[in-house]
């Protein structure tokens, strides 16, 4: 084991004692102490930036719990903080003292989805003028294909999430919400500003195929397996209205 892993191991664990070679005057093991706490400090505080209604639906005592569990299986692998907790979510759903909330998982799905559209690459959106020369033609829209915004996000949950996060961000009263209710939902950044929408799930299964590479008419198709009703021209105005649509065209006719 190398210096740095035998470093990095004590400063994960408590119950390791003070890594050889590190000497400090006059008490080696306290000093180390306060550094392993200023390291989970600072980590756990990372994570409640990029997760602040986790945090404020289970409190900062049991947040602070949680993290650490985290920190310790998921130590950082970049200096980079703002992508650190990337696998918060997947782990919450194997936290067992989180089990009473099964919500709490996709809720940190959704504020990781925040994340990513925020920090997301820029790319002008295609316009509804450049779209029309392939949406006059119905015979073509089988090949059209339409490229989103690498900060376009979609989550499907059998939880009421999205109304959940809404009322912490004061939009409609948290008693009133059933957690118990499957919502869909947008995460999107229009310009700079990181907007979350309610879907329905079949426009929720629309833009997932367009993101999975479908082709307009197979992710239409998709979306009528759910809902024999659903139309795509609001799905289709929601995209061009909010940049979502970086490039389209046609692909091969098979």
């Amino acid at each position: 084991m190398s210096t740095q892993q035998r470093f990095t191991q004590a400063l994960l664990s408590a119950e390791q004692t003070v890594p050889a070679g590190l000497f400090s005057h006059p008490d080696a093991e306290s000093r180390f102490a306060v550094y392993r706490n200023n390291v989970f400090s600072s980590l756990t505080s990372a994570l409640a930036d990029s997760y602040p209604v986790v945090a404020q639906l289970v409190g900062a005592e049991f947040f602070a719990f949680m993290a650490r569990f985290f920190i310790q299986t998921y130590p950082p692998c970049s200096p980079v903080l703002v992508n650190y907790g990337n696998t918060f979510a997947d782990f919450i759903d194997t936290f067992s003292p989180a089990a009473s909330l099964p919500y709490l998982a996709d809720m940190a799905r959704l504020e990781r989805l925040r994340v990513e559209a925020y920090h997301a690459a820029d790319f002008p959106g295609v316009g509804l003028e450049a779209l029309s020369r392939f949406l006059e033609y119905p015979e073509q829209l089988h090949q059209l294909h339409l490229k989103l915004h690498p900060g376009t996000g979609v989550l499907c949950s059998s939880s009421a999430v999205f109304s959940l996060w809404a009322a912490h961000q004061g939009q409609g009263e948290l008693a009133e919400v059933d957690p118990d209710h499957a919502e869909q939902l947008l995460v999107l950044r229009d310009a700079l500003n990181v907007e979350v929408l309610p879907l329905s799930k079949a426009c929720a299964l629309f833009i997932r195929a367009l993101q999975g590479g479908a082709g307009f008419g197979g992710a239409v198709c998709t979306a009528l397996e759910e809902d024999s009703a659903f139309d795509a021209g609001p799905a289709l105005a929601l995209l061009i209205q909010k940049n979502l649509i970086i490039h389209a065209g046609l692909s091969e006719a098979s």
